[in-house]
């Protein structure tokens, strides 16, 4: 039998999260199992057995897939198995990585890859809080040197309780959505969305979600203390890098010879075009004086790695010796903001906005249910009638590369700036896309496109009455010297602590995603400082979008198409669509609509899609016409169609006809009802009900007479 190792975590209302190693992958160098109700995630992790001095990264890969037998279905498509990753199994493998990168010494340069499959969900338990905490384990079972253990969860708040690793429908209901990664001692990693919180509750939430963590990485350590010393591989003694002398003469060499210059150009505050030229003058320049051209390829790597380093310590000096930023701003002040709607005269919503040198082009599309994002995944089976999509393009930086999909950098951050805004989305017929195009970047793009989402949408007529905007946040630490920066640029993200990216309202906090970069974490006191600092400046911009559009449109643009939505009976779906389709069919023709019908519970959902006014109003009439059903006490204009001994037929609709008895024509007794009118006389008559006994209708022409013998009131 193999050598089991179990350890539970206990959590309120008494559920367990159980974590295993020892059953499955055991020739990988460390597997981990967890478990949550039924809900069952494994985690593998194998180590290269070469160190890569040559490269400035971590290389880390985090592989995160959901196999679609863990709930019971069957993959759609025609090759019925598992294809390349969904949207939301990249976000949840960057959820891992984001947490777990930060926490590896820099000497490390062995690759990783740490592969987690859902195996088996319970519709109670989400899979995504729990593969960090695999993750975690497994890098531990492998006896892999990292600051950890680390661990995530998925919190949220429903009806004022909160709720560690919920279930589905528990989410949909939530004013409080987060994941968040944490070490023992402080906060690492935080993504979520919430309805307006203010910022003291986004802080509670942060506590009591760090009290859990806590908790899973106590269990870990409990596992590892368990298992026995021989299956343990560790990999101290590969750590370290090791430089030759050369190399070491090298990094000394570019030192003296580009510190200096690099300082000073920092300091004339250029733009980040003419500062990137220059900085690369001075890199060509030593290369030319003291390398041979075979040196130059030889060691390009090293050198540019050296080079990387020169620049992240003189930024960060900079900032904390002098509170000097790269373009002049104080630690508060935000970049200069532009910003115009209706940009685009042929689509229905468009803004430009720009933030310093970082531009984002949005534009807002509306359609109809058909239009709407269908996921179809282990998880859930949804239809998303709001969604956002960023787009990345190289020249956005100045660069060329390769265009190979969407990568998972536009995948997070266009959910990141979609979970800011759904929210604020009212009710109603539209399907929305949002298209973010990022024509410039330097820091902030996911926020600026947030901002021009904001926009896009009141331009288009969408009635949001709380606008968003988004600020990304920085940090820089060295000992007890700390300095919070508002609106950050791509240096300041790429070599400082922090990324926090901040949007809300006027009224409260809508979405976040905190990223720390050092081992260090940040302190709940230190991420209150940043969110108060971060609440000036989401104001600051705030009010710079709405000097461009105050409000949103009162009315969609003319060539939007027009959306009106009913419901009829459910049993006239049938004479709706006719037989074979041929009622809706000539319905759409004669009025160059679309026409939607959907099943929902005792009713007909019906969805009309066109451009004309008047064209929708005829499709409206004629479906209401078959779909016809009389309102009680309503007076109707009743056609007499024919004329018997006992009463009247009378059309109240079109194809809808009732008995208008003798006794209910007129208050007087009458031997011949012509004496009152013909067939073809139009007349007043009130709906009555129906009779109980022969299910007809009861319709009264004498009650809307003036009794005789009474004044008219």
């Amino acid at each position: 039998m193999p050598d089991i190792v179990k350890e539970t975590i206990s959590m309120e209302n008494g559920r367990t999260i159980i974590i295993e190693t020892g059953r499955l992958a055991k020739q990988a160098d460390g597997a981990v199992v967890v478990r949550e109700k039924n809900t069952m995630l494994l985690a593998t992790v194998v180590v290269s057995k070469e160190t890569k001095n040559e490269i400035n990264f971590l290389p880390l890969t985090v592989d995160y897939r959901e196999k679609y037998y863990a709930g019971g279905k069957i993959p759609g498509g025609f090759i019925k198995r598992e294809g390349r990753p969904s949207d939301e199994e990249i976000l949840t493998m960057r959820l891992v990585d984001r947490v777990l990168r930060p926490s590896f010494p820099d000497s490390f340069k062995k690759e990783i890859q740490i592969m987690i499959s859902l195996l088996s969900y319970d519709k109670t338990v989400l899979p995504d809080g729990l593969a960090g905490l695999a993750a975690s384990t497994a890098l531990l079972v492998a006896g892999i040197p990292f600051n950890g253990p680390i661990s995530e969860i998925r919190i949220i708040r429903l009806n004022e309780k909160f709720i560690i690793n919920p279930s589905l429908d528990q989410l949909k209901e939530a004013d409080i959505d987060l994941i968040v990664g944490a070490s023992n001692h402080s906060i690492l990693m935080i993504e979520g969305e919430m309805k307006e919180i203010k910022e003291d509750e986004f802080l509670k939430t942060l506590i009591i979600a760090h009290e859990a963590i806590k908790l899973q990485i106590e269990a870990q350590i409990r596992l590892v203390n368990k298992l026995s010393k021989n299956r343990l591989f560790f990999f101290d003694d590969q750590v370290s890098v090791n430089f030759s002398q050369e190399n070491k003469r090298l990094k000394k060499e570019l030192f003296l010879f580009s510190h200096d210059k690099i300082e000073n150009i920092y300091q004339n505050f250029l733009d980040k075009k003419t500062r990137s030229i220059q900085e690369k003058i001075v890199l060509n320049d030593f290369k030319k004086n003291f390398l041979t051209e075979e040196q130059i390829e030889k060691k390009e790597a090293i050198i540019e790695q050296f080079f990387e380093e020169i620049r992240k310590n003189i930024i960060r000096n900079l900032v904390l010796k002098k509170g000097v930023r790269l373009d002049g701003r104080t630690s508060k002040q935000i970049r200069l903001i532009s910003s115009f709607v209706d940009y685009l005269p042929g689509v229905h919503g468009s803004a430009l906005f720009s933030r310093g040198e970082t531009q984002s082009l949005t534009t807002v599309t509306l359609g109809s249910s058909l239009d709407a994002n269908k996921i179809d995944n282990v998880i859930m089976e949804n239809q998303e009638k709001f969604y956002l999509h960023y787009n990345f393009p190289p020249f956005s930086t100045g660069e060329i590369r390769s265009i190979r999909g969407v990568s998972r950098r536009e995948v997070g951050h266009g959910n990141l700036a979609q979970r800011a805004l759904k929210n604020i989305i009212p009710n109603n017929p539209y399907t929305i896309r949002v298209v973010s195009d990022i024509l410039e970047s330097n820091g902030s793009s996911s926020m600026a496109t947030v901002c021009a989402a904001s926009l896009a949408l009141m331009d288009a007529g969408i009635p949001i009455k709380n606008p968003v905007s988004g600020i990304a946040m920085g940090l820089f630490m060295e000992n007890e010297k700390k300095v919070i920066i508002s609106d950050i640029i791509g240096e300041e993200d790429y070599f400082g602590d922090l990324d926090f990216k901040i949007t809300g309202t006027k009224y409260g906090i809508t979405a976040c995603q905190m990223d720390v970069k050092t081992t260090q974490g940040v302190t709940f006191e230190l991420i209150n400082k940043i969110l108060i600092q971060a609440l000036e400046g989401r104001i600051f911009i705030l009010k710079k979008m709405l000097e461009t559009l105050p409000e949103y449109r009162k009315k969609i643009k003319p060539h939007a198409p027009k959306i009106y939505t009913f419901n009829i009976p459910k049993n006239f779906i049938g004479s709706v669509i006719g037989t074979g389709g041929k009622v809706i069919q000539e319905i759409q023709s004669c009025t160059n609509t679309n026409i939607l019908i959907e099943e929902k519970g005792d009713s007909g959902y019906i969805e009309i899609i066109g451009n004309d006014d008047e064209k929708i109003e005829k499709a409206i009439n004629r479906i209401k016409e078959i779909a016809f059903v009389p309102e009680l006490g309503k007076i109707y204009k009743a056609k007499v169609k024919s004329i018997k001994d006992f009463g009247a037929f009378v059309e109240i609709s079109k194809g809808v006809e009732g008995l208008l008895h003798i006794s209910e024509i007129g208050w007087k007794r009458l031997k011949n009802i012509e004496e009152e009118f013909h067939i073809g006389d139009i007349i007043d008559v009130k709906f009555m009900g129906m009779d109980e006994r022969n299910k007809k209708m009861k319709l009264s022409r004498k009650i809307l007479l003036p009794r005789p013998g009474k004044k008219n009131e």
